[in-house]
């Protein structure tokens, strides 16, 4: 028989299988002898005590063969089947294309960006000269923004779709078994070019198509139905599905859309800066000692306040990572974090934002541009205060807070360097004004957070997209048009690489009905 116990242990012993079947014997009050095998299903780390544990769910097979478990997928070949043209190359639309194999359609993904390893080389023109193709960085090209943006797993999106489809899929292409079971699983921005390229052969090796270099310009109706898309270099592709999964940096795509009268709508988003500490002052705080111990791995946290009637909190947290510099155009500053999959560098970055919505910006709500011409000017007044070559302002968490220039800036982990400026002078004052207030009140709930060690970087602005296509919620299709299946964060639909990959999931499955 197979049955299911709570365990709890000691750091440096969570890994010890004979430990693990000592504490599951003594838990199921059975002999050790009777216990053939012992399996991991969940994994987290309880801080809430003075003394830090792991807590585990664990399999115990007694009396019974140790089954392990196998997570390859058989794909069929689907190169002779209907196609479906997805549009966007990040987790929402290799997802939707691994769907679409699984329910026999050909996928045909349409790319702007160029492949992992060709990203590469535009991506260390950004850091080391500050100088952005606006067609290949860390929003643009294979695997989207997902793909150097810390391979983050964690998602509350359990209601959108099976979670696990998704995990699962990343293990059979190369990621580690370990995100099955951690209660917040994490790939590495390190490891996910390796296994995004892998499941690009999948889709390849199936009969489906990924082409680099392309982009679509106008997409092809024909009496509000979709017929294919229009490249950039006038060559058409017809389909009669089209899974748009731009991401949601794709400015150009919303105009397009707007260009083409089909609707879209403005989008309440977040806005505010990545604010970085030492990360042995988030490992004291969180874990209540002076050193972190070997057998735990760099903390987290996760920070939520109300101030002035407006949700200011952390987003995006990456223990032992790095900012990064995620512009999409050449005059404008947008950052964002990312870890290595051993989390091992000596910073803790978090984006800290305040929600912006649709009454707080000037401008009719009937104006889908409102926010994200907002979002650009915000953007703009970044790049202009670092005084160009992507350099960033920055300022020190207590000089922020009282209102004073920093006479210098702490070391960090922004390649393209940091700029001591009055941050109050680059954003919008109410925004300026709530991250402020929040600074001290975030120090009382962890100690140790607020301190002059810590700097602001600005700014943190693509928390999501501030532009909607709409859909309807049982066809998940563009209400103006048959066939258009608008997905992913770029659409308004999802809020990381879970959440986008099970929207694409979905939108598959509902484009594989309608075919």
């Amino acid at each position: 028989m197979v049955k299911e116990v709570e365990i709890v242990c000691p750091p440096g012993q969570h890994e010890d299988e004979t430990v693990i079947k000592e504490l599951a014997s003594a838990s199921l009050k059975i002999p050790v002898k009777k216990i053939n095998g012992v399996k991991i299903v969940k994994r987290s780390i309880d801080a809430r005590g003075r003394r830090v544990v792991y807590r585990m769910q664990v399999q115990v097979f007694i009396d019974e063969a140790f089954k392990t478990d196998h997570y390859t997928i058989d794909y069929p070949n689907v190169s002779t089947a209907k196609p479906v043209i997805i549009v966007g190359a990040g987790p929402a639309g290799i997802f939707a294309a691994l769907q679409c194999i699984e329910l026999g359609i050909k996928p045909i993904i349409i790319e702007r960006g160029k492949d992992v390893k060709q990203r590469r080389r535009d991506l260390a023109n950004i850091n080391k000269q500050g100088l952005v193709n606006t067609e290949s960085n860390y929003c643009f090209g294979e695997g989207g923004a997902g793909t150097y943006s810390d391979g983050k797993l964690y998602t509350r999106s359990t209601k959108r779709g099976n979670v696990n489809q998704v995990l699962k899929a990343f293990v059979a292409h190369g990621a580690d078994e370990d995100i099955l079971v951690d209660a917040r699983p994490h790939i590495g921005t390190n490891k996910l070019p390796q296994i995004i390229t892998t499941m690009r052969e999948t889709i390849l090796n199936a009969g489906g198509e990924v082409h680099f270099n392309k982009k679509v310009t106008s997409l092809l109706v024909s009496f509000d139905k979709i017929r294919g898309v229009e490249l950039q270099s006038g060559e058409k592709m017809e389909a009669g599905a089209v899974i748009l999964a731009t991401g949601h940096s794709a400015r150009d795509v919303f105009e397009m859309l707007h260009r083409q009268d089909i609707l879209i709508e403005a989008k309440p988003f977040a806005l505010g800066v990545r604010i970085e500490h030492p990360q042995e002052i988030i490992d004291r705080a969180q874990y209540h000692c002076d050193v972190r111990g070997p057998y735990l791995p760099p903390s987290y946290y996760s920070l939520v306040e109300q101030v002035d009637s407006r949700g200011v909190f952390s987003f995006c947290m990456c223990p032992g990572g790095i900012i990064a510099p995620c512009s999409t155009d050449v005059d404008e500053i947008v950052v964002n974090g990312w870890s290595p999959s051993k989390r091992n560098n000596p910073y803790a970055n978090s984006g800290t934002v305040v929600q912006i919505n649709l009454e707080d910006v000037q401008g009719s709500d009937t104006d889908p541009f409102k926010m994200l011409r907002f979002q650009q000017q915000v953007e703009q007044a970044a790049f202009r205060a670092g005084g160009g070559k992507l350099v960033a302002p920055a300022q020190r968490m207590v000089d922020f807070f009282e209102g004073r220039l920093s006479v210098d800036l702490p070391q960090n982990s922004y390649l393209p360097g940091t700029k001591s400026v009055q941050l109050k002078e680059v954003l919008p004052g109410w925004i300026s004004e709530r991250l402020r207030k929040a600074m001290p009140v975030f120090g009382k709930k962890m100690k140790g957070y607020y301190t002059n060690e810590a700097i602001l970087v600005g700014v943190e602005s693509r928390t999501s997209s501030p532009v909607k296509i709409p859909r309807d919620k049982e066809t998940l299709q563009h209400p103006q048009i048959v066939g258009l299946y608008p997905c992913g964060e770029g659409a308004g639909y999802a809020g990381g690489i879970i959440s986008a990959a099970i929207d694409g999931i979905n939108c598959a499955v509902a484009a594989a009905k309608n075919l």
